[in-house]
């Protein structure tokens, strides 16, 4: 099974409470990652967080080598744009699911999408927190 790991569950790996042992075995575990999350870790590291510019280098430096990077592409971005309109996703989020779908995964960590749901009847949204 290929996993694609949205943003929001990488972010948990600089929180202390009990999430943070979860994001710490996906990442453990590898998975692929677009460029967008990239951008949106750096995004809400710098400016919601305050984290310098070498506290976010070795963060993302620990992603990248435990997941696979995968371009943001014309195609993806296509694929993207269809895929916000089709399932009312953001643009943001959509370009997450397009680079997951476009590499063959067959599922998508994310807290924050509709857990279940099924992209294009081969895409899984699965929310690694929901799990007891």
């Amino acid at each position: 099974m290929r996993t694609a790991i949205d943003t929001n569950v990488l972010l948990y790996l600089l929180d202390d409470g009990p999430k943070a042992a979860t994001a710490r075995a996906i990442l453990a575990e590898g998975g692929i990652i677009s460029v967008q999350v990239l951008n949106e870790i750096t995004t809400v590291c710098r400016r919601k967080i305050g984290m310098g510019w070498d506290e976010l280098r070795d963060l993302l430096g620990l992603v990248r080598e435990r997941m696979t990077v995968v371009d943001l592409t014309e195609a993806v971005h296509d694929v993207g744009r269809a895929l916000a309109e089709r399932y009312q996703l953001s643009v943001y989020d959509a370009m997450i699911v397009a680079s997951a779908l476009v590499n063959g995964c067959d599922r998508l960590l994310s807290e924050d999408m509709q857990d279940g749901l099924l992209i294009e009847g081969r895409l899984k949204i699965e929310n690694p927190f929901a799990r007891g």
